[in-house]
């Protein structure tokens, strides 16, 4: 048989730029990023907020023309079953990493099957120890659970907001119940007396026998390591009860101010433990604010910088590590790992950023008040 050498030597060079074309289109692609959390129910304020914060770090990382990145965004509706629907449908799409999920129970069950997966989590919001534990992919932007209520316990001393303390918690989430244990602990070494323990669950709508204990035991400040809805129902009921100390809270009663019917007057002089002010006076926070309401009109949460500040992460450690739009999620998974257990920092909204071998990030807490309703920094 013979060969027509001319054809063949065609072939081959259209083999070649086939190759050349396809190596091209893949430098193309976007780095293509899952973002799951609750657009709706009742935690949809966390998880809206850190979908359109991640929607205004892609707008600017986009404009500068280097890696484009693509969000793949799914809704949990803070349902662990129904977020690992979400993980497995975004990786349907071409999810190469995720940068959620936003709560802490479905982030606990996603986070899990990741592992097994080797997907790597950036979670900006879920602060459970229990997110990271056991898994070396599973990485947070927020302070974990034990951090806050050390931290809240030390500020509260430090700035003597307090001598007599209340706590009223939620027994039934892991979240509250791990920054009320650390919040003890670290009560008793900053000198300050708990006057009183109460709790609640998930079902409590009434919570005037634990507002009633604070007051008759003489609190001057209530700790609340909890979330925002049941806050506003302590707040309204304390005030029916003409009781008013200072609450101190933590990232779960940011919102509180955007809720639908809230009478924001009820949380005047409410302090609340967070490493973003959108007040801020810097030039890259006031940059983000305008967007973010530009965007929204709303004006941006905690959770919104803290998932703005992991998708700008999940882009400068793909940049450093050379993943591209190509990159398999499992290899993916493996460089970023190397990166963010590196010497890699990040300097975001919420902070300057490292991270340990854990997944737990470091950076420094600030407070802020609730003033004519507005959130601005603490001067003491």
């Amino acid at each position: 048989m013979k060969f027509n050498k001319a054809l063949v030597a065609m072939i081959l060079a259209v083999v070649m730029v086939m190759g050349l074309c396809t190596a091209a289109m893949a430098e193309d692609e976007p780095l293509k990023i899952g973002v799951i959390g609750p657009f709706t129910g009742a935690a949809a304020i966390y998880g809206n907020a850190c979908k359109y914060g991640a929607e205004v770090a892609v707008a600017e990382i986009n404009a500068i023309g280097s890696v484009q990145i693509e969000l793949l965004e799914e809704d949990d509706e803070h349902d662990a079953e129904k977020s690992l629907n979400a993980y497995n449908t975004v990786l349907d799409k071409g999810a190469q990493m995720i940068a959620g999920t936003t709560t802490t129970t479905p982030c606990i069950a996603v986070g899990a099957q990741a592992y097994e997966d080797r997907v790597f989590m950036l979670t900006p919001s879920a602060s459970s120890p229990d997110v990271t534990d056991g898994k070396d992919n599973v990485f947070q932007v927020c302070f974990t659970d034990p951090a806050q209520g050390t931290a809240s316990a030390q500020y509260i001393s430090e700035h003597q907001l307090a001598t007599k303390v209340a706590i009223i918690y939620n027994n039934a989430d892991a979240y509250s119940t791990g920054i009320y244990n650390t919040f003890v602990a670290e009560a008793a070494n900053q000198g300050l007396e708990i006057v009183s323990e109460t709790t609640f669950t998930d079902d409590t709508t009434d919570f005037s026998v634990q507002v009633a204990a604070a007051k008759d035991a003489g609190a001057d400040l209530v700790f609340l390591p909890i979330y925002y809805t049941p806050a506003s129902l302590i707040l309204a009921t304390a005030k029916s009860m003409d009781y008013a100390p200072v609450f101190f809270g933590v990232d779960g009663m940011d919102g509180i101010l955007t809720m639908e019917g809230f009478d924001a007057s009820l949380a005047e002089g409410v302090f609340m433990l967070t490493p973003f002010s959108a007040d801020a006076e810097d030039e890259r926070t006031q940059s983000f604010v305008a967007s973010y309401k530009e965007l929204t009109g709303e004006v941006p949460n905690q959770f919104a910088a803290d998932c703005y500040d992991a998708v700008w992460a999940l882009w400068n450690a793909s940049l450093s590590a050379g993943i591209d739009g190509s990159t398999s999620p499992e290899d993916a998974c493996e460089m970023l790992i190397g990166q963010f257990t590196g010497d890699f920092e990040v300097i975001g909204l919420t902070g300057t950023m490292t991270w340990d071998e854990t997944g737990a990030v470091t950076k420094t807490p600030t407070a802020v008040v609730i003033k004519d309703g507005a959130y601005v920094g603490f001067n003491d």
